[in-house]
């Protein structure tokens, strides 16, 4: 048994209920270790988690996070793959917001060489995403195009990347202007292929960046009003592959009903029939289901780390104890990359 420290929300519903406490953990039992951890990732779904809005919210109190990296401090029983002291990155279903924690060493891995444990707690939910959304939904193809939203984000710059690594074109969407400079200097963009979003202006904004290129592939974390737009131009064969809804996102720390009742109704209805005569497909998917089929996690999780030509890219840390700051500024939409808190 050892004592910790760790974020605990008393139930889902506004960020002002998160709290640093003291409890002890248990020794990990048979086949799981007890893991020191080092780096926490952040994520879209432990705001939505705090506030009551993601279907997996467990119910009272709880720890949220879904992926950290640390070093392996006790083993519950031998194991052939890891010894005490490995460096390793994981995923769990919640619970990472802690200082120690007790993991199945199904859900670890080793994390890469030359990767610091920022890197390392940066990419199991990113890398998964992009790697799912774009290779199992999206089978992007070489010399395709895609739109990616939230490119300046963790699983953008992810998608990015992969796009170029398999030679093919990306349009990328931002919401605010002051990262273009980023995405051209980071992502190899030019200023034409990157559309700062306007509800208004968006669909002449798409078509004007697409030229005479066909649209073969969207990557959506935002929807709302984007959604029926890019959809429109997709090409025969497009594959719409959406796996968060920001515009839903309140920026402070409770939900606002009145903004998630509007979105609810003026969600996009897509005829499938339509889709049929138009032969476009369109996709969702929420990585928590993952959790219960981890050969393929795992197999995912090998592909994108053995096509990966640099770590995860870094946009802020925080200190551990300042996790309710970084929630907030991650909320703003004024960061880039991946935000991590570092313990």
């Amino acid at each position: 048994m050892t004592n910790r420290e760790c974020w605990k929300i008393s139930r889902a519903g506004n960020l002002d209920r998160l709290e640093l406490k003291k409890d002890t953990l248990p020794d990990p039992p048979p086949g799981s270790a007890r893991i020191r951890v080092q780096a926490v990732g952040l994520n879209f779904a432990d705001i939505f988690a705090i506030q009551g809005l993601y279907s997996a919210t467990p119910e009272g109190e709880f720890i949220p996070g879904l992926e950290f990296s640390g070093s392996i401090e006790q083993l519950g029983s031998p194991s052939a793959d890891f010894k005490i002291g490995d460096r390793i990155m994981g995923a769990i279903r919640f619970g990472a917001y802690a200082t120690h924690l007790n993991i199945d060493l199904r859900y670890i891995k080793h994390i890469p060489e030359g990767w610091s444990f920022a890197q390392g707690a940066a990419f199991p939910a990113q890398g998964l995403t992009a790697w799912y959304a774009m290779r199992e939904l999206g089978n992007f193809k070489e010399g395709q195009t895609a739109l990616v939203h939230s490119a300046a984000g963790g699983v953008g710059l992810m998608l990015l990347a992969l796009i170029k690594k398999f030679s093919g074109k990306a349009i990328a969407t931002i919401g605010t202007s002051h990262k273009i400079q980023f995405l051209m200097e980071h992502a190899g963009l030019k200023e034409e292929e990157i559309v700062v979003r306007n509800a208004k202006s968006f669909a002449r904004d798409l078509k004007k960046s697409l030229g005479d290129r066909d649209l073969d592939t969207v990557f959506d974390a935002v929807g709302g009003p984007y959604i029926r737009p890019a959809y429109e131009l997709l090409g025969p064969g497009g594959r719409y592959v959406i796996y968060g809804y920001a515009v839903m996102m309140n920026r402070s720390g409770r939900p606002d009903y009145a903004k998630l009742v509007w979105h609810y109704l003026r969600r996009p209805k897509i005829d499938p029939l339509a889709m049929i005569s138009d032969n476009k497909s369109v996709m969702g998917f929420n990585l928590i289901w993952l959790w219960d089929r981890i050969e393929l996690m795992h197999a995912m999780m090998t592909d994108m780390l053995a096509v990966m030509t640099a770590p995860p890219y870094i946009g802020r840390k925080f200190p551990f104890s300042h996790a309710t700051e970084a929630l907030t500024t991650f909320q703003s939409g004024l960061t880039t990359g991946k935000v991590v808190l570092e313990i």
